[in-house]
C-alpha cells in the first residue's frame, strides 16, 4: 500500500509499505478521507511541539471498516471515524474519563504515525460509529469536537460575551458551539476572508480585526465596558495569547485550546486582580466527538462549507504547501480512491 510521510520539515515522500494485519484488540480500517489540521501543517513546517520526524501525519479521519477484534457492533463496509488518542487507560486523568490528556497519551500523526496511509491498524476502542453521516461529515468531526470540548471547559451561561481569537477551524467549530450555548460571540482574525466567513457563514455578530480595529476599545464598547467574561486562544501564537489577557473581565476564565512552544507572560497583579481561570483544553472526549455528531444530525452545524479545498491522496505532497498556504483557505480534505 502507498504511505505518505513527512521526512523531515518540509519534506514529503511517498513509500510502498505492507498492508497491516490483524492484532488482538485491533481493527484495520481503510482510509477514505483525511482532514488536514492545523497540527499536520506546523509538523510540516517544523515548529509543532511533542513531534519527531519521520512521522506518518493525519488524525482527522473517515474510513471504511475492514476487520478487527473486539469491535463490537462494527462490520466489513460500515463507514467510521475514530478517537485519535491513545490512552493508557489507568493514569489519573483516565480514570477521571480525561482520556484526552492522559499522561502518557500517543496522538495519531505526533507522537505514532497517523492516516496518511491506504490501510490503519487501530485500537478497536478507538473507534466510533459513523451514524449515516457521510465521509465529509465524518472527516470534520475530530477537529469540531476540539473546538465542543473548549466550550465545555468555559462552562458558557446564556448571554456571556465570548472572545474567540483565531478564526482556523478549531476557532469557527468553538464559536459555532459558543453560539448554540448562548454566548455571544465575539471573533478575532487578521484574515479578512476568515472574518467574512464567521458572518457569513455562523452569523457571528461581533468581527474584529486587530489591522483595523482597536481591539480593547471595540470591546469596551461591544461589552457595555464589562470585557468579555470567556476569552478562549485558538490561534497557538504566542503574542496572540499574550495580547488576550488584557481582555479578560473580571471572574473571566481564559481558556487555551492554541498550543504554544514558548512561555506565556502576563501580568500577575492585573490577572490577580481579576480572580481570573486560566485553563488549557486538549484534544478531545468521546463525549465530545459524540455531542458534535448529534449537533450535525439535528442541524445546528453544518460542517461542510468548511471544506474549502480537496487533494487526491496522489497529490497532497506536491499540492499541500499551495493549498494550506492560501488566505481563503480553511480546510483542506485528502480523499482517497
Amino acid at each position: 500500500m502507498k504511505q505518505l510521510i513527512c521526512q523531515s520539515p518540509g519534506q514529503f515522500e511517498y513509500r510502498d509499505v505492507p498492508e497491516p494485519v490483524i492484532a488482538a484488540g485491533h481493527s484495520i480500517l481503510r482510509v477514505k478521507k483525511i482532514g488536514v489540521c492545523g497540527t499536520d501543517i506546523h509538523a510540516y513546517d517544523g515548529d509543532q511541539p511533542f513531534f519527531s520526524y519521520p512521522r506518518v501525519l493525519g488524525h482527522e479521519l473517515a474510513c471504511e471498516f475492514v476487520e478487527g477484534d473486539k469491535a463490537i457492533g462494527f462490520k466489513t463496509g460500515d463507514l467510521v471515524t475514530l478517537i485519535p488518542y491513545l490512552n493508557c487507560g489507568t493514569c489519573i486523568a483516565c480514570r477521571r474519563g480525561m482520556t484526552n490528556c492522559c499522561a502518557t497519551l500517543q496522538v495519531m500523526g505526533v507522537h505514532i504515525d497517523g492516516g496518511m496511509q491506504e490501510y490503519i491498524s487501530v485500537p478497536s476502542y478507538t473507534l466510533v460509529h459513523g451514524e449515516g453521516l457521510s465521509g465529509d461529515h465524518l472527516a470534520m468531526i475530530e477537529p469540531l469536537a476540539i473546538g465542543a470540548h473548549g466550550i465545555a471547559r468555559a462552562d458558557i451561561k446564556p448571554g456571556e460575551f465570548v472572545l474567540i481569537t483565531g478564526a482556523g477551524p478549531i476557532g469557527l467549530g468553538a464559536m459555532a458551539f459558543a453560539k448554540i450555548v448562548g454566548g455571544h460571540v465575539i471573533a478575532i482574525d487578521t484574515n479578512e476572508n476568515r472574518l467574512a466567513f464567521c458572518r457569513d457563514q455562523l452569523h457571528v455578530p461581533y468581527t474584529l480585526n486587530p489591522n483595523a480595529n482597536n481591539i480593547h476599545d471595540s470591546l469596551m464598547e461591544i461589552t457595555g465596558g464589562d470585557m468579555p467574561s470567556v476569552v478562549i486562544d485558538a490561534t497557538g501564537k504566542l503574542d496572540a495569547i499574550n495580547h488576550a489577557f488584557q481582555y479578560l473581565s473580571h471572574t473571566g476564565k481564559y481558556i487555551l485550546i492554541g498550543l504554544q512552544k514558548n512561555d506565556i507572560q502576563f501580568s500577575q497583579p492585573e490577572f490577580h486582580k481579576r480572580e481570573a481561570t486560566l485553563m488549557s483544553s486538549r484534544n478531545a472526549i468521546r463525549k465530545d466527538l459524540e455531542y458534535v455528531m448529534d449537533r450535525m444530525q439535528d442541524g445546528h452545524i453544518d460542517p461542510l462549507p468548511f471544506i474549502t479545498s480537496r487533494l487526491s491522496f496522489e497529490e497532497a505532497a506536491s499540492g499541500w504547501k499551495e493549498v494550506s498556504s492560501r488566505p481563503d483557505n480553511i480546510k483542506t480534505i485528502i480523499e482517497f480512491q
